[in-house]
Parts: C-alpha cells; sequence; structure tokens
C-alpha cells in the first residue's frame, strides 16, 4: 500500500479552453488531491479569462490553493531548454520569467522534461552546463526552486533514468533530481506502437533488468517525485497512415499526447505495466515523496468534458493502485 501524498496535473483534469484552472483546481481538492502539478498554458489561459496579467493571476492561484490547503507541487513542462541552438541568454532570460512564476505560486519545482528538439546538441558538456546555469538561477533568490528533470522516451540525448541520473550527477546542484514518469519507463522499454502484441519482443526482459537496476542505484535522495499514468494499446499497430501520425514526430511523443489515460483504465485501452514500476520506483525503493497522476487523454479536449468526470476517474485509478498493489504484481517480478 502507498501512503505517498497525491497529487494530479492540471491538464489531467481538462483540456478544453474552457476548462479553467481554478475550477481543476477545486475539483481536484474535492476528490482528495492535496497538490496540484500546474501546467504553465492553463495558467496562461486563466489569465485571459479573467484579462488580468500573470502575476495577477498567478497571485489568485496561490491565493486560491492556500484557501483550500492544497500544495503547488510544480510548475509545467518548461520545454527544450538545454541544448537548444537558440542563444542561452535568450534562453535563461525566459526560464528566470519561468521561475518568478513559480515562486509566486510557491510551488516546489519546476519541471524540465529533458530535450527533444531534433536539431538539439549532443554535445554533453554543453548540456551539463546549460543544466547547470537553469539549476543555479533557480537558486539563486529564497524560496529557492528545485528542478526536477524528466528524461522522455523519446528524448534527444536523455530518454532513460539511467542517462537522466548521470546528468543529475554530473550538474551537482542540490536543487536539481529526477522527475520520473512510467510512461517514458514503459513506452522506451516494454510498450510498441507498433507491434500487434503492443509491446517489444524482449520488452519484459528489459523492463525487468531496468527496474533492477533502478533499485539497486539510484539514490531515494535524487527522486524529487514520480508521475503515473497507463498508455493505450494501438489497434491496428501504428504507421504513417494513422489518422494521428506526424511526419517528424516521434510515434511516443504522438502517443503520448493522445492516449495516455489514468492507469488501469482498460475498458479505455489501458495495457501498460503499471504496478511493476511502481512497485520497484515507490514501494522497493522506499521512496517517500509525491505521486502524481499526469494523463493525456484526448477525450477531455472536448467543451463537453467536465473536469469532475476525470476527478473521479483519477480518485478510481488511485483506489486500483492501492488494490493491485496489495494483491501483489501479477507481471514482472523484480528481485534484487
Amino acid at each position: 500500500m502507498l501512503s505517498n501524498k497525491q497529487a494530479i496535473g492540471s491538464l489531467s483534469l481538462g483540456q478544453h479552453p474552457s476548462h479553467a484552472l481554478d475550477h481543476k483546481i477545486r475539483v481536484a481538492s474535492r476528490h482528495g488531491f492535496s497538490a496540484i502539478e500546474v501546467v504553465y498554458a492553463d495558467l496562461e489561459r486563466y489569465s485571459t479569462l479573467l484579462g488580468v496579467s500573470m502575476l495577477e493571476a498567478t497571485g489568485h492561484i496561490k491565493k486560491l490553493c492556500a484557501d483550500l490547503q492544497m500544495e503547488v507541487l510544480a510548475l509545467a513542462a518548461f520545454e527544450n531548454f538545454e541544448g537548444s541552438r537558440s542563444p542561452l541568454n535568450d534562453r535563461l532570460s525566459v526560464a528566470k520569467h519561468w521561475i518568478d512564476v513559480a515562486r509566486t505560486l510557491t510551488a516546489t519545482y519546476l519541471q524540465i522534461p529533458s530535450q527533444y528538439g531534433l536539431d538539439a546538441s549532443t554535445d554533453e558538456k554543453v548540456i551539463v552546463f546549460e543544466l547547470q546555469q537553469l539549476a543555479d538561477l533557480a537558486r539563486a533568490e529564497e524560496p529557492v526552486i528545485s528542478v526536477a528533470y524528466e528524461p522522455l522516451s523519446w528524448g534527444t540525448y536523455c530518454s532513460t533514468w539511467e542517462m537522466a541520473l548521470h546528468l543529475v550527477t554530473s550538474v551537482d546542484r542540490t536543487n536539481f533530481g529526477l522527475c520520473l514518469d512510467n510512461f517514458h519507463e514503459a513506452t522506451k522499454l516494454w510498450g510498441s506502437p507498433f507491434e500487434r502484441t503492443g509491446k517489444y519482443p524482449t520488452g519484459d526482459r528489459d523492463l525487468k533488468d531496468s527496474l533492477r537496476r533502478f533499485v539497486e542505484r539510484c539514490p531515494v535522495e535524487k527522486i524529487f517525485y514520480v508521475q503515473l499514468s497507463d498508455g493505450e494499446r494501438f489497434d491496428p499497430p501504428f504507421s504513417s497512415t494513422h489518422p494521428w501520425y506526424q511526419e517528424g514526430e516521434a510515434p511516443q511523443f504522438t502517443w503520448s499526447k493522445h492516449a495516455r489515460p489514468f492507469p488501469f483504465e482498460t475498458e479505455l485501452g489501458g495495457y501498460l505495466p503499471v504496478l511493476d514500476i511502481v512497485r520497484a520506483w515507490v514501494l522497493d525503493k522506499r521512496f517517500p515523496g509525491w505521486v502524481s497522476m499526469e494523463v493525456f487523454d484526448r477525450r477531455m479536449r472536448s467543451e463537453e468534458f467536465r473536469p469532475e468526470e476525470a476527478g473521479k476517474r483519477a480518485r478510481e485509478s488511485w483506489r486500483k493502485l492501492q488494490e493491485g498493489l496489495q494483491a501483489g504484481s501479477r507481471g514482472i517480478q523484480v528481485r534484487v
């Protein structure tokens, strides 16, 4: 059973412009979540809705969260920072704005996914230096903002937890650590959008080995928080004739944008080995921190969709997770 504190991403409660951020935060609170990951685009839309500046809108959200006794876990997602071909000073200027917004929200973390631009630098010295600059900027003022670095399964240079941990170690800043998302672990090693079985031929072995190494080697203090979702099986398998196909876009990115329901929503096609990953990352590792639901479900883009439905689904997903862990995983067994 998990005793971890529970959070949820704001886009996991609705993705239509009419799904206002303040309403989604109230829904999260009513359904038992004690923190929210604020997505910057949601905050931007909220400021437009109110007709006020970003700073004033941020103040509204901070007050609402305080009134509801909700924490702001993170401001997300600051994309494609390290290794970009644009001038570093320009990127740091944009980062300063995001960090200021995070401070105003009293967010604990700024979430930064690994770079996925096709023309980005893969020079590790450049990547490490630029991430150090970002971490230093985030700790230059009080309160210090921690940077949660998330390895994307389609990342240009960093696409695994092991490479992300290597970069975290190289950056060597106390406010720079890992955001781990089970979707990326599963779609890098196990789940395939191309196979009729839905998984790579060596998927079970590769995932089991990765989870064993994680439990053995990843320092728990480097894990800032964990995110959970499921993934829909592609039937028929993904190809260039699929309606979601976009030339030049990584298939896992396409998958992530359209077909990530809440964990254990098998009725929506969910089939990833969520229990195995959670058991290793959280239980076996004795991770005491936040576990957050982060889903991207195309159904939530409809104006007819109601955030209350997402809140109910999220709560039911958490119940199934607890039930599954209590019963014991029937999938990949990891022993260390």
